[in-house]
């Protein structure tokens, strides 16, 4: 191989970026990962997950069928990014930044092996829910005489408690959402496809977002409708359907800055409500919801809420078209990254809820086509939990008062 063909450099162009967060908060997340170190005997982490590489320094990458990965040793902590990427990992790593290239396969592996020397390795906390059977193989051919260990569920309950500038965004998210909310509800009517709802709500959010912070990256944030049988999923993607007089919708408005997801999801109908068992439905499900914001609060368990919630759908006999929990946790999340799957309002998760966690409550249930009432109804509302109780920090409205558009 010619010498001039480097296998790593530091392609350190320009400043670093503005960024959200202070380094005193930088500073304390890395300091909490290095005490777990310490603690169970670990020299160093190597971070593969978008949302530990982007929690831990800030960075989010583009995979793009490239590796990525954050080394975190005793004293520095570096981003391992592609040389196709030049030199923004480094202006947005709290930290150092090694770059790899293309010229030969293992390249990534070898900026591995060059931060590993500066740390006498003998163990490595790597992501177990993170890493593949065959990068697993590979880690272990680079690093023969080491031993490695899971940290992905330490640094999962570091993330669960959100510090006080990680809530002033999430409120910046929830506050975005509405927005968002508002220019999906002035798109929607009869005739309309779905994409074009979506289009219109995406819109408003991506431009108060650029408008909101002095530097920020705008990717990902996105917007599904779901009418009529599309309704059904909590996760299906807009089409181009056409909206029509009496149907049911779910708008769903998920801004992203920062790697950071918020959301607002809410039942509407074009027009009227089909029937009175459409309507019917929908009350009791809000009224669901409304219980089930009253339930969050800190020391109440995920699989009590749970249980509780589902007493009144029992009631009713609506639980057998309930379809998935009744909440999440919420901080570096996307719908292709992330999940806090400790903090899910679950009847199998028994965690306690806990100051500075946030979670969403989005009750749901969906009647198939065939059945009087047919098509999905959800509502989403954020809540930060307190001291002594919990704020929601979604306010656009819900229910039939409010979500008849067009009536």
């Amino acid at each position: 191989m010619p010498e001039d063909l480097v296998r790593t450099t530091r392609m350190h162009n320009g400043e670093k970026n503005h960024a959200p967060f202070s380094a005193q908060e930088m500073e304390g997340r890395q300091k909490a990962i290095r005490g777990w170190m310490a603690k169970n005997a670990v020299d160093a982490c190597l971070f593969t997950s978008y949302h530990c590489i982007n929690y831990y320094s800030g960075f989010f990458y583009c995979a793009f069928g490239r590796r990525y990965g954050l080394f975190v040793d005793e004293k520095e902590a570096t981003s391992i990014s592609a040389g196709v990427d030049g030199g923004q990992p480094w202006r947005r790593t709290f930290g150092d930044n090694i770059t790899y290239t293309d010229w030969h396969h293992d390249n990534f592996f070898r900026a591995i092996q060059t931060l590993a020397k500066g740390s006498r390795l003998k163990t490595l906390g790597i992501e177990f829910d993170h890493v593949n059977l065959d990068l697993r193989r590979l880690l272990e051919e680079a690093l023969p005489d080491v031993t490695f260990v899971d940290v992905a569920k330490p640094a999962m309950w570091m993330r669960t408690i959100k510090s006080a500038e990680e809530q002033k965004l999430i409120r910046e998210g929830a506050r975005i959402a509405d927005l968002g909310g508002a220019a999906g509800v002035e798109a929607f009517k009869a005739g309309a496809g779905e994409h074009e709802v979506a289009l219109a709500a995406t819109d408003a959010m991506v431009r108060e977002i650029a408008r909101s912070f002095e530097f920020v990256e705008l990717m990902d944030t996105w917007v599904w409708v779901q009418s009529g049988i599309n309704s059904d999923g909590a996760h299906n993607p807009s089409t181009n359907r056409v909206i029509e007089a009496g149907d049911i919708a779910v708008l769903n408005c998920f801004p992203m800055f920062f790697g950071y997801y918020t959301a607002l999801e809410r039942t509407l109908f074009c027009e009227r409500t089909t029937s009175e068992r459409h309507l019917e439905i929908w009350q009791k499900n809000c009224a669901v919801h409304r219980r089930g914001l009253e339930l969050v609060k800190p020391g109440a368990r995920c699989c009590d809420i749970a249980e509780e919630l589902n007493e009144m759908y029992r009631e009713w006999d609506l639980l057998k078209y309930r379809s998935f929990g009744y909440g999440h946790s919420f901080g570096v999340l996307c719908h292709y990254y992330g999940r806090e799957a400790g903090v899910e309002l679950r009847e199998d998760v028994e965690t306690v809820l806990q100051p500075g966690m946030v979670v969403s409550m989005e009750p749901m249930v969906m009647l198939p086509e065939e059945e009087e009432g047919a098509g999905g109804y959800r509502e989403h509302d954020i809540l930060i939990v307190g001291e002594e109780d919990a704020e929601n920090i979604t306010k656009f409205p819900f229910g039939p008062e409010h979500n008849i558009i067009g009536a």
